[in-house]
């Protein structure tokens, strides 16, 4: 009994060494900076493992696309504020609220299909591996999007 609880001691700290050791050496530094930095573009680098070919064509078609995605933010943030304002009436037009709504689910439909043939582009460019990966990870979060500002990939954690 007097040697159990030393070498409980003795395995719970190579336990925990070997773990430590582990989880530095499977670190990616450069990932790890991009992700604290909130630079999606340079987390997308590093994460999908993009050539200096492929990092600056996915860069010049985000570049390209982000016009388009602020203008659909913007479109949208109108036609919400107009719904809450027809809600929020006093006398409010059931007919013309619902409208409203009709209108905001027709701009987020439009959005969510415009960002989704851009994510498909962005992985085109990609390995095909890198690129399947990819739009496993962003397609799903596309229909959760907020439409408040341009979509980023929260690389900061904080939700």
């Amino acid at each position: 009994m007097k040697y159990l609880f030393r070498t409980l001691v003795v395995l719970f700290s190579a336990a925990v060494v070997t773990g430590l050791v582990c989880y530095r050496l499977s670190c990616d530094p450069a990932l790890h900076a991009a992700a604290e930095k909130g630079d999606a573009m340079q987390w997308l680098r590093d994460d999908f493992h993009l050539t200096d070919e492929q990092f600056k064509a996915i860069r010049a078609l985000h570049d390209s696309y982000a016009g388009t995605c602020m203008e659909h933010c913007r479109l949208i943030q109108e036609a919400t504020k107009l719904r809450d304002v027809r809600k929020a009436a006093v006398t409010a037009d059931p007919a013309g609220v619902v409208a409203a709504e009709h209108q905001v689910q027709e701009l987020r439909a439009i959005c969510e299909n415009a960002i989704a043939a851009h994510v498909r582009k962005v992985a085109a460019l990609m390995s095909p591996e890198e690129g399947r990966r990819y739009l496993a990870l962003v397609l799903p979060k596309i229909a959760d999007f907020d439409h408040t500002a341009a979509p980023d990939l929260q690389l900061n954690h904080s939700q």
